[in-house]
């Protein structure tokens, strides 16, 4: 009887010894898969947002001669008509804070 046992133990120890090695090699072809995957998908990411930085930087890039000859217009304005800017900012305050109370 012993022995029948013995021998039932030795068979179930070397079967799970093999599942335990093919889930493992299982494990081992799967985290390789899912590297590459990674990789990929932050190769993909990193290109998207470089694609994306470039479209801003040549949007500003095409706007920035407007912004600067508008910004000069304003300034001249405001250099010109103080009381005026002065009010205008005051309403502009008035209503960011009125906005800001609301919720």
């Amino acid at each position: 009887m012993a022995s029948t046992f013995s021998k039932f133990r030795d068979d179930m120890t070397e079967e799970l010894e093999d599942q335990v090695a093919r889930l493992q090699k299982e494990v081992k072809v799967l985290r390789k898969a899912l590297g590459k995957r990674g990789a990929a998908a932050y190769d993909d990411t990193r290109e998207t947002a470089a694609d994306f930085y470039d479209e801003i930087a040549a949007r500003v890039g095409d706007a920035l001669p407007m912004i600067q000859k508008q910004s000069r217009v304003v300034q001249r304005a405001a250099t010109d008509h103080p009381l005026t800017t002065a009010v205008v900012g005051l309403a502009v305050i008035g209503l960011v804070v009125g906005l800001m109370s609301r919720k």
